[in-house]
């Protein structure tokens, strides 16, 4: 699939989804999945290696965060390939980044994104969430199912007290594990051709 038929693609999902982009974004999105194909043959960062697919479970998914972010400044934690952290970022160019994995070729890899799409609200940083700290608080920490809701919690809480989780189905049992002093709203989302089901999971610590 060439670049214009994936441009038509991402166009039309967006419409389906009910999301408006400026062009400019929607190309560096575009540019942004030519280089994760590219370099997915080589270094395995995701499963899924059909481009149009990846529109759905990758771009897509990650742009239904866009309407529950607050704030400014963004974590993404354990951000793999970039998702939601980079597609976000890409969005919003009004909003600051930093991109953060223990996975060495994942950084790397999204290092040389940064380079190419030119982008100045993204900053990449190969590191253990327990043991990085730049010295400022974030207005919110995201993850894309990384770990549970208890542990991903406590490992932002250095960091700040807001935490937007995606997950699949609703995990009733991570929930639970949550202290008392946990604000919790729950958002069920849908992606368009994909009947997987989602959701978006925001945690407030009342004591922090």
């Amino acid at each position: 699939m060439n670049k214009e038929d994936l441009k038509q693609q991402l166009d039309h999902a967006l419409v389906l989804q009910d999301i408006s982009l400026e062009d400019d974004a929607q190309d560096r999105l575009i540019d942004y999945l030519e280089l994760l194909v590219r370099w997915n043959k080589t270094y395995n960062l995701t499963a899924i290696r059909d481009p149009e697919e990846m529109i759905s479970r990758h771009l897509i998914d990650s742009l239904t965060i866009l309407p529950f972010l607050n704030g400014k400044r963004f974590i993404d934690v354990g951000t793999g390939a970039g998702l939601p952290g980079m597609v976000a970022a890409i969005a919003a160019p009004d909003t600051n980044w930093v991109l953060l994995d223990s996975n060495q070729k994942k950084t790397r890899f999204l290092t040389q994104v940064v380079i190419e799409l030119g982008l100045k609200n993204v900053d990449v940083v190969h590191a253990r969430i327990e043991a990085f700290n730049d010295g400022r608080r974030f207005d919110m920490a995201t993850s894309r199912a990384v770990t549970s809701l208890l542990a991903l919690k406590e490992q932002v809480k250095h960091l700040c007290p807001n935490l937007l989780a995606m997950k699949g189905k609703i995990p009733d049992d991570e929930l639970k594990e949550l202290p008392e002093s946990c604000e919790v709203v729950i958002h069920q989302v849908r992606v368009a051709h994909d009947t997987a089901e989602r959701s978006i999971i925001m945690i407030k610590d009342k004591n922090q």
